[in-house]
């Protein structure tokens, strides 16, 4: 986001307001991702693909948001962060309409296409506006707005379970869970921080390359988004075709992933402020771990559920941490954020075409255990997000109480 938010003063009451609506933005934007996971098998029968072909489709978001992430910071300097969010995020909502529309796996790509590339704009602006309010604040809250992500994702998850078990048809199902999260989004762009960029000021570039530090910082991002991404789209289609469940329990393997993640985020602020962000990550790290390898070796669905509640809670805390210690990886934070976002976002997207591929080519049980892999490389790679570990490292931005007041730290 290229806004003069240095520049900009808002008061505490406004800084407060606006965390809790970017927090429900946030949800809405998961809701979207939980709704369309949850009937994944559903679009796979109705275009009438194969897993492979599946797994293809699912590489259509990644291609989009890769062009149309660069895209969002232009967006918001012309337009304004608030306007900008706020039509981003409408864009998103609507599209979770199309993949349940394709009758075919052309129609599905380009659906998936716009899918993604609406996701990628409208999450890059909602996590900058939430770094903004981070900083004003002075205290982390980035934990917790992935967190009410989460929530959202769990809500959209379940409202998906209960369709899927009821055998409704995904197209009115998303049809009316779209105009819900509209509106839903709509309002809670009104309280957001209206931040704009000076009328000379240039708008930002379209790409640049991320330091070296991120890009390490973005490995360990890797393999948590990676883990979170093919669970989501694949543990339904898991469950069904390994464990023979029925649609409303595989669809409900979704919902348990889901919300260890959400309890995990909301709680995540408070763990790490204790343990320190290489621990967290580290013994997260292990129950992943522990999760996927129950995955693969469960033997009915109750045990492959529980792998993936593992795997969710194991994961979570990962990617605010991420961000934190890019933002004090060296002197441009703008930058190696950038490119931490750019590879994690990635991952996400790319991981469910992965596990697709994997799978038409071995299968599904080989997928998850290159995610259970993935997993154990948090353990490994746990000690490079010690520059965002607030146990250890001041918080670097100093002169937040000079732009707007802000809250005492808990």
């Amino acid at each position: 986001m290229t806004t003069d938010s240095t520049a900009t003063v808002f008061s505490t009451e406004q800084v407060r307001r606006a965390r809790y609506a970017v927090a429900s933005v946030f949800a809405v934007h998961g809701a979207v991702t939980g709704s369309f996971a949850t009937r994944v098998p559903w679009i796979q029968d109705h275009a009438g693909v194969s897993a492979g072909q599946l797994g293809i489709a699912l590489a259509f978001p990644a291609i989009g948001a890769s062009l149309a992430m660069p895209l969002a910071g232009a967006v918001s300097h012309r337009f304004g962060a608030r306007t900008a969010l706020r039509g981003l995020l409408m864009v998103w909502t609507l599209a979770l309409i199309l993949p349940a529309l394709a009758p075919n796996l052309l129609t599905l790509c380009g659906a998936l296409f716009v899918y993604g590339a609406s996701a990628g704009m409208s999450d890059v602006a909602m996590n900058a506006l939430g770094v903004e309010v981070e900083n004003r604040l002075d205290k982390s809250i980035m934990s917790g707005l992935h967190g009410m992500w989460s929530v959202g994702a769990l809500v959209g998850s379940a409202a998906g379970t209960v369709a899927a078990h009821l055998g409704a048809d995904a197209r009115l199902h998303h049809t009316i869970a779209a105009l819900v999260l509209t509106a839903l989004g709509l309002i809670a762009c009104q309280r957001v921080l209206d931040l704009r960029s000076e009328p000379d000021s240039e708008a930002p570039p379209r790409f640049a390359l991320p330091p070296k530090s991120a890009l390490i910082i973005g490995a360990v991002g890797f393999c948590a988004v990676f883990a979170e991404g093919a669970s989501l789209d694949w543990s339904a289609v898991y469950l069904r075709d390994v464990l023979g469940s029925s649609a409303g329990l595989a669809a409900a393997s979704t919902t348990a992933f889901a919300l260890t993640m959400a309890v995990a985020r909301i709680a995540g602020d408070r763990v790490v402020d204790r343990f320190g962000a290489v621990r967290t990550v580290r013994t997260g790290g292990v129950l992943a771990t522990v999760g996927g390898v129950l995955v693969v070796t469960a033997p009915n669905a109750v045990l492959a559920m529980c792998g993936f509640g593992l795997m969710g809670l194991g994961i979570a805390v990962v990617v605010p941490l991420a961000f934190a210690a890019a933002g004090r990886s060296g002197p441009n934070p703008s930058q190696a954020i950038a490119g931490v976002a750019t590879i994690t976002y990635t991952s996400g997207l790319i991981a469910p075409s992965a596990i697709g591929s994997l799978a038409e080519a071995t299968s599904l049980i080989v997928s998850f255990s290159l995610v259970s892999v993935l997993a154990f490389g948090l353990v490994l790679g746990a000690g490079v997000l010690r520059a965002g570990d607030r146990k250890a490292v001041p918080s670097p931005d100093a002169g937040a109480a000079s732009r707007a007041p802000a809250e005492p730290r808990p």
